[in-house]
């Protein structure tokens, strides 16, 4: 037998590596990460606070495709600028506003005034006997509040 042999020792493994502290390639990841969801979470609340736009639309549309006399359809379009009106708005300011006072308010709340000259309707279509004006005018205005409210 070869003597040298018997003086060799064991192997010793060196200690395994430690998961902790983390590489920087896992900070930049848990951060990139954080960021996303920070971001998806913003996307979220804004899709959420624009869903009174999007339901507002919706009936507008609905409206719009339904068959109605032009009287019921401008009072319809009254009531639905009003919901959402009233719905963005404290209560106290826009509940009791009619007549040219609606139509200033409604006015204001947009880039491009237009419910003076073409939503007059809005205020004397409810009490004649035939509505006079553009109903596709109308409706692309109503279109156009609801777009603009803030």
């Amino acid at each position: 037998m070869n003597p040298d042999l018997s003086q060799l020792h064991d192997i010793h493994l060196p200690a395994s590596v430690s998961w902790w502290p983390l590489a920087l390639g896992w900070w930049l990841l848990l951060a990139l990460l954080v960021v996303i969801l920070l971001v998806g979470y913003g996307f979220y609340r804004r899709y959420q606070r624009q869903r009174w736009r999007r339901e507002a639309l919706a009936l507008l549309r609905q409206l719009q495709q339904q068959s109605l006399t032009p009287k019921m359809l401008v009072v319809e379009y009254s009531q639905l600028l009003r919901r959402v009106a009233i719905s963005r708005f404290p209560r106290t300011e826009v509940a009791a506003l009619t007549g040219e006072q609606w139509l200033v308010f409604l006015d204001q709340q947009m880039k491009v005034p237009g419910f003076q000259q073409q939503g007059r309707m809005l205020i004397t279509a409810p009490y004649s006997a035939t509505v006079e004006g553009d109903l596709d005018e109308l409706s692309a205005l109503c279109e156009r509040w609801i777009v603009g409210v803030t």
